[in-house]
C-alpha cells in the first residue's frame, strides 16, 4: 500500500542546499535533473512543487491552440 503522508528532516548545507529525503522523492516522482519551484510566504512557510505540476496547471488554464 502506498503511503500518502511523509515527515522527514533535511539539514541545510553551507551553500543553502537541502537534500529531499528519498521517501519524499519517490512519493512525488522527483528525479535527478527535475526542476522544483520554491513558493515562500513569511507567515506560512516554504513549499516545494515540481515544475511540471505548474506546467500542467498552466496548460489547463491556457490551452495551446485555443484562441
Amino acid at each position: 500500500m502506498e503511503k500518502d503522508k511523509y515527515v522527514g528532516i533535511s539539514k541545510v548545507g553551507e551553500k543553502g542546499q537541502i537534500v529531499i529525503p528519498k521517501e519524499a522523492r519517490d512519493m512525488f516522482g522527483i528525479k535527478s535533473g527535475d526542476s522544483i519551484i520554491v513558493l515562500c510566504d513569511k507567515e506560512r512557510g516554504i513549499a516545494l512543487v515540481k515544475a511540471d505540476i505548474i506546467e500542467d496547471l498552466t496548460d489547463k488554464i491556457l490551452p495551446k491552440g485555443d484562441k
